[in-house]
């Protein structure tokens, strides 16, 4: 009887000292994560700051997902598999989280007043944002040339009304680089004040694009128009006429903000009514993303001789680079005289890419590489 007890004491003994050894073992391995923790969120500082400077966003779900997937390659028992994911998935909320609470504060310029589509915009591509309003495309990328803003998110082109020229000039013109290109759609409204009926209005007002847009509705109804600068500025306008026959063509955003009722959506021509943004930053983006699929914009100026743009053309499609977008642009202050504005898919900076622009050299007077976006992020996205 005396040595069974002995022996449970023993067996006791030794389920104890493997109980402590298991357990030094966790607490050693959380005291290299505590270290390697504090090493990692270092790094997601570089990052949150590299993206600052060039008007990055934090979300990369497609990065997300194909390192989560890389990672748990690693785990060889199928068994921990799954909870290692979630592992990664917790590591990478944790990261982005921190990210938010770095970049909180960026400033983000844009051309308009509060409940302008751009406006919209800017808040939506950097939620942690601070959005700093200016009264004109210039200005707005001026404030990130003078340092007074960290990045610019100013409108390229609509889906129904075409490009915006005076930021594709400033895109030629200036110094900045575009880092991302991301779409937004658009939906305007009529807005009235409260009280007014549809049959009642007789006159709008809204931006020349916006006007453009709704150009079939304003037709159809016989209605009046006159420009403003900004759909949220007319929406203010109407809000203080305080006029029944008066409306505004805007967004949601600007009836919720000057008290405006809608009187009819979405009374925008196109339902694919999109526009695009680009933003802009004083550092480039040297590490897009290959995998995701790349395009970069490019600006040029050609010989003044018989089949110049031929010429340009041809040397783009002689090293397979597909255009997306052609464009011309006149040039100020050269009566008669244009720019090109390009898209084009790949990656400049490969070695196609370099023997491309070197080669283009030789047959335009200029070009010049405005930025890089990945395609992934080109894509209607209808919550945005």
């Amino acid at each position: 009887m005396t040595g069974m007890v002995s022996m449970l004491t023993k067996a006791e003994k030794v389920e104890k000292m493997d109980l402590e050894e298991a357990r030094k073992v966790i607490e050693e391995t959380d005291k290299e994560m505590a270290e390697l923790f504090e090493r990692r969120m270092d790094a997601v500082r570089d990052v949150a700051g590299y993206k600052t400077e060039r008007g990055l966003q934090v979300e990369d779900k497609d990065r997300e997902t194909a390192l989560i997937k890389e990672l748990s390659d690693l785990i060889k028992d199928e068994e921990l598999k799954p909870f290692y994911v979630q592992f990664l998935q917790n590591n990478i909320d944790v990261s982005k989280r921190w990210q938010h609470r770095l970049m909180d504060g960026v400033r983000v310029a844009y051309c308009g007043v509060e409940g302008a589509f751009s406006g919209i915009a800017a808040k939506r591509f950097f939620p942690d944002g601070t959005t700093v309003p200016y009264n004109s495309f210039e200005a707005a990328y001026e404030s990130v040339v003078d340092g007074t803003c960290n990045t610019a998110v100013l409108p390229i082109e609509n889906s129904n009304a075409g490009e915006i020229g005076q930021v594709i000039d400033l895109m030629f013109l200036g110094d900045l680089y575009v880092n991302g290109v991301y779409e937004l759609f658009i939906s305007q409204n009529l807005l009235g004040i409260p009280g007014a009926n549809k049959e009642d209005i007789t006159k709008v007002i809204s931006h020349p694009q916006a006007l453009t847009q709704c150009r079939n509705y304003i037709k159809d109804h016989d209605l009046e128009i006159k420009t403003s600068e900004n759909t949220a500025l007319a929406a203010k306008k109407v809000m203080e006429l305080n006029d029944i026959h008066t409306a505004a063509i805007a967004s949601q955003e600007a009836a919720d903000l000057y008290g405006l009722k809608v009187l009819d959506h979405d009374i925008n021509e196109s339902r694919m009514n999109t526009t695009r943004f680009a933003v802009f930053s004083k550092a480039e983006n040297r590490n897009t993303d290959k995998k995701k699929g790349s395009a970069f914009i490019l600006l040029f100026t050609v010989k003044d001789e018989v089949g110049g743009l031929a010429k340009a053309v041809s040397v783009i499609s002689a090293f397979d680079f597909n255009m997306r977008v052609l464009r011309s642009r006149p040039m100020k202050g050269l009566l008669w005289h244009y720019y090109f504005y390009a898209e084009l898919e790949g990656d400049d900076r490969s070695d196609r890419g370099r023997q491309m622009l070197r080669t283009l050299k030789g047959v335009c007077h200029t070009v010049k590489v405005a930025g890089r976006y990945s395609t992934a992020d080109d894509i209607k996205d209808p919550e945005l």
